[in-house]
């Protein structure tokens, strides 16, 4: 008789979490409104790559051509951060595309 009332007690567990579980929201597949999608944290992160790239280039061709108040040391500091900032992209973007290719080959 106990595994009677066990397994009446395990049915009415089992509705109640099948009642809550109906009652929750659902979760939507649309990214809200405030939320960021990777998409577009990657296009952000790839203007900002650039955006150091330019401001490189731009300081070194205004040391070249002996504009007042460039220094060396500033150039080749712009010049180190566009090449870190563009070889973590680098590294990034390879791991996007190792983690889609593994997706693709998993089983269906």
């Amino acid at each position: 008789m106990s595994q009677g009332i066990e397994f009446n007690r395990l049915m009415l567990d089992m509705r109640a979490m099948q009642m809550d579980a109906m009652a929750a929201p659902k979760a939507s597949a649309v990214p809200e409104a405030g939320a960021s999608s990777f998409a577009d944290l990657l296009g952000s992160a790839v203007n900002k790559v650039n955006d150091v790239q330019q401001a490189s280039s731009q300081l070194s061709t205004a040391f070249e051509i002996g504009q007042s108040g460039v220094d060396l040391t500033d150039v080749m500091i712009a010049s180190q951060k566009a090449s870190v900032s563009f070889q973590a992209l680098t590294q990034v973007r390879n791991k996007v595309v190792q983690a889609y290719q593994d997706i693709m080959q998993m089983p269906v």
